[in-house]
């Protein structure tokens, strides 16, 4: 492998991106560049991440004789590259700051690139992935040993990112922050283009006390939900009086089972939330939310979120064609991605579609809750 995979990766090109001679640029139209150039890395990017990825575990590429030139293509020509760009693009934006028009969670996700880029002192994650990278950064010849290259390069996830992992590596969290600095860069935009014919009236991250959501699994997944069975549905949990978690809306409840939407399809529950530990009705499922998930069951979920409010025209809001979850879903999303804000998939990411005057009098959803770590 030579500097080629270094080319695979598309970094700010200043003699497109900055002003060229002879041009004046409003600060508008500076932003507007960068703002296609993070789209453009977006769309590049992952798979150089992957390819990257499958280089480091691939054997015949690690001999002694290689290594030397391994050291360059990895530490100065794709570690170093970011870490020059992101000095670049951070002057650059300051400039813009005083124009208004900078949003400002990138300054944190260049922050927090740099800081994984400067590793082993900037690297919080688990203990092997610390131990992996001090070895890489204070003496390459470590990473002859298969074990180590592993912690580094994880496994590949796509062009999306969200491909099932068996190890989560170096190189996958600093994929993880490069989409950071692009998502905060462009998905202001998205969101705004995203919002044709409705728009988001609110937005918020909420953090409730512990909750249990109860309900039934949805007729796309293996369950039944006519409207007289979701009259019922909804009639029981109503009944539930004095256990109101102060959430008290419809929901239609959404996840994968903790796994990646590659490996485990969609599940929706029709349900409540309801307050922790409240009796589970017969026939009824249930998952626990609570604020700290540490060292607790599989499958409990996070009581953070997002909550977004919608109207406007309800055809519009509803048409889920080219989306990847719904209008709602997609700007709810979006929103989150461009305020640096982690959503934790996919051990304990969930959604929800919210009926704000309930499912049961035709009224449609205009609300959505999206999982969060903030």
């Amino acid at each position: 492998m030579s500097f080629k995979i270094v080319n695979e990766f598309h970094f700010t090109d200043w003699s497109i991106v900055g002003e060229q001679k002879g041009e004046k640029l409003t600060d508008e139209e500076k932003y507007k560049r960068l703002i296609t150039w993070a789209g453009q890395a977006r769309g590049r990017n992952p798979g150089a991440f992957d390819a990257l990825t499958e280089w480091i575990l691939d054997d015949s590429e690690w001999t002694d004789d290689k290594l030397a030139e391994n050291e360059q293509i990895l530490m100065r020509g794709v570690l170093g590259r970011f870490k020059e760009q992101n000095a670049r693009l951070r002057e650059y934006l300051k400039e813009l700051e005083p124009s208004g028009i900078v949003n400002a969670p990138v300054f944190t996700a260049l922050d927090d690139f740099d800081s994984d880029l400067a590793a082993p002192m900037g690297c919080p994650h688990y203990a092997e992935m610390r131990e992996a990278v001090e070895k890489m950064f204070f003496d390459f010849s470590a990473m002859k040993e298969r074990s180590v290259r592993e912690i580094i390069a994880g496994n590949k996830t796509g062009l999306h990112g969200t491909d099932s992992v068996e190890i989560f590596g170096y190189i996958n969290h600093l994929k993880n922050c490069d989409a950071q600095v692009q998502w905060c860069l462009f998905m202001p935009d998205v969101v705004e283009r995203q919002q044709d014919g409705f728009q988001m009236d609110s937005f918020e991250y909420k953090q409730m006390p512990a909750m249990r959501f109860i309900g039934k699994e949805s007729c796309e997944g293996d369950g039944l939900d006519t409207e007289e069975g979701l009259q019922e549905l909804f009639n029981t949990l109503k009944a539930l009086t004095e256990y109101k978690s102060g959430f008290d809306y419809d929901v239609l409840f959404q996840h994968h089972y903790g796994k990646g939407v590659d490996v485990e399809r969609w599940h929706g529950f029709w349900g409540r939330f309801m307050k922790a530990d409240t009796p589970v009705p017969e026939g009824f499922v249930f998952w626990d939310f609570v604020q700290d998930d540490t060292d607790t069951p599989y499958l409990t979920f996070r009581s953070q979120f997002a909550f977004a409010t919608f109207s406007g025209d309800i055809k519009a809001m509803h048409n889920d064609e080219g989306t990847d979850g719904g209008r709602m879903y997609d700007v709810t999303r979006n929103i989150i991605l461009s305020q640096g804000v982690n959503i934790p998939y996919p051990e304990i990411y969930w959604t929800a579609e919210v009926w704000l005057d309930g499912c049961d009098n035709d009224k449609p959803s205009t609300a959505f809750m999206f999982s969060v770590v903030v």
